[in-house]
């Protein structure tokens, strides 16, 4: 999976509130469309691009394609977001010097 693929998918404002009405149940394009005002083609284009980035799968009923999030891609993304808490949590934001690589030894600025 990848991690800048699917965070420049939700990147954009309306990906991210359909991927979170996805979160919360299954839409299909129409519904979308009418719970967002937006035309069904650019609801589909949201789609395709959630989709290629591994967010969400389609499952078709008759005419129809309802969407969900890929319970994986769920997955993955909380345990990368896990995985920046921690890191954060251990920075040592109490340090006066920066302790940069390419700074040479015994310089303070």
């Amino acid at each position: 999976m990848e991690l800048d693929r699917m965070l420049k998918a939700l990147g954009e404002p309306m990906r991210l509130k359909m991927y979170q009405a996805l979160l919360e149940r299954k839409h299909c394009v129409r519904s979308l469309s009418k719970k967002f005002s937006i035309s069904e083609s650019a609801i589909s284009q949201h789609m395709k691009v959630m989709k290629d980035a591994g967010l969400v799968y389609g499952e078709k009923y008759g005419y129809h394609t309802h969407y969900l999030p890929l319970q994986d891609a769920v997955d993955f993304l909380t345990e990368q977001f896990e995985i920046m808490r921690t890191a954060s949590l251990t920075v040592d934001r109490d340090m006066t010097v920066c302790q940069c690589e390419y700074r040479k030894e015994g310089e303070e600025k």
